[in-house]
């Protein structure tokens, strides 16, 4: 183990030209380490906070930075991150900041990994854990918080499950993004792109999800393997608290009329993926919809069945996943390290899912840098699904990162 000797904080730009936290760890034999905090528009409300990156990163330097240079060894990622948590002192990183928090956590692994001469993953846990590597979820068509007057729901995925390897699920992926542009097209629909480099059409929700299901038909026959569907709904920001209904425009719908619906675009859809279709208090409408379609996932991410998966209803917390559990809330769970602003809270809580039989989701924001951590943090953690998105320079560079490890280069 080798102790912190330097720590740098600075402001870099994110995908959507904001200002994001970026940490520089270095150790007293050399050992380099360097992440940056990503940023979401579509935030649960339950999760840590992130503060303006002048102010966050003003506040690391005061009571995180001493901490971290008071002989903390980066070998051990529980020790950095309780200094973090011990520098903050609240429970939600509001006085340093979750930006700052989680920047100086995936930094100080990357700096231990550089000591061992050894890849990030294998550094945080060992080899491949399983036989299979992430399989990446390729968000096609996108909407809601992420792309202004386009469709309701907040994504349309592409899910190659029969994909042989992780780099035939990549480019499959990018096959269907630029199939849908091409179907859109021949419509006359005109579309930009969202956040996240997904075509951003103003159509409705049905349009699109055929649209979708055309483009993963053909692509599917063309690479000769099985390709499914998924959406993440995001029903936080369609619920109207006030009124107690989900808003589609002009469409209002009851949770038990929400419930209904996402239940029949399930079943008529065959989705294999899910998130967020409820919002983010709902542990008993999550409970009966995971009855009605979901169930226990099997073991692999190749499967018949439904993942439900709760991103703003867990953010990424063992407690609220422990809530779920006891509840029957779901069947996988989103892991974004920025929402607990440790790589230790990521951790733990993909293993609280795992004892329970939950499925857990790596996933990515849609303000990103091109930091690859999450691409280790998935295949050392043997996560199922590695959500990053299709296209863009600070998407690819996760997926590009999950083929060189796939290839061992």
């Amino acid at each position: 183990m080798t102790l912190v000797t330097d720590v740098v904080l600075r402001r870099v730009l994110d995908s959507r030209g904001n200002p994001t936290v970026e940490a520089d760890i270095r150790t007293e034999s050399g050992g380099l380490g360097r992440a940056c905090a990503p940023s979401g528009a579509s935030t649960g409300g339950f999760e840590a906070v992130e503060l303006p990156a002048r102010e966050a990163i003003a506040a690391a330097r005061e009571h995180a930075v001493p901490r971290l240079l008071d002989g903390v060894y980066v070998g051990d990622q529980r020790s950095v991150d309780r200094a973090l948590r011990a520098a903050d002192g609240t429970d939600d990183f509001s006085r340093i900041g979750a930006n700052s928090a989680v920047a100086l956590s995936m930094a100080a692994a990357h700096a231990a990994a550089d000591v061992l001469g050894a890849p990030l993953f294998q550094h945080l846990g060992g080899a491949f854990r399983g036989d299979e590597a992430p399989v990446p979820l390729g968000n096609v068509i996108g909407g809601g918080e992420h792309a202004a007057d386009a469709t309701d729901f907040q994504e349309f995925l592409a899910v190659p499950v029969g994909a042989p390897s992780a780099e035939a699920a990549a480019f499959a992926n990018a096959a269907v993004h630029d199939a849908v542009g091409d179907l859109l097209a021949d419509r006359g629909i005109a579309a930009g792109k969202g956040d996240e480099g997904a075509w951003a059409p103003a159509i409705a929700d049905s349009e699109a999800l055929a649209v979708l299901a055309e483009a993963v038909d053909s692509v599917a026959a063309d690479v000769g393997f099985e390709m499914r569907m998924g959406l993440d709904i995001a029903a936080t920001e369609l619920y109207d608290e006030t009124a107690g209904v989900y808003r589609y425009g002009d469409t209002a719908r009851s949770p038990d009329e929400q419930l209904a619906h996402v239940a029949e675009l399930i079943e008529t859809h065959d989705l294999v993926y899910v998130e967020d279709p409820l919002t983010e208090t709902e542990f008993a409408g999550f409970a009966t919809l995971t009855e009605r379609v979901g169930g226990q996932p099997p073991a692999t991410a190749q499967h018949d069945g439904t993942l439900l998966c709760g991103d703003d209803l867990f953010v990424t917390s063992v407690e609220r996943l422990t809530r779920g559990i006891e509840a029957g809330a779901a069947n996988s769970i989103l892991v974004k390290p920025n929402q607990v602003g440790t790589l230790t809270g990521a951790f733990d809580a993909i293993e609280r899912a795992r004892t329970a039989g939950y499925r857990p989701v790596v996933s990515h924001r849609s303000g990103e840098t091109e930091d690859t951590t999450i691409a280790h943090l998935a295949v050392a953690t043997g996560a199922p699904y590695l959500k990053t998105g299709t296209v863009g320079g600070e998407r690819t560079a996760k997926l590009n990162e999950l083929i060189r490890i796939e290839h061992n280069a």
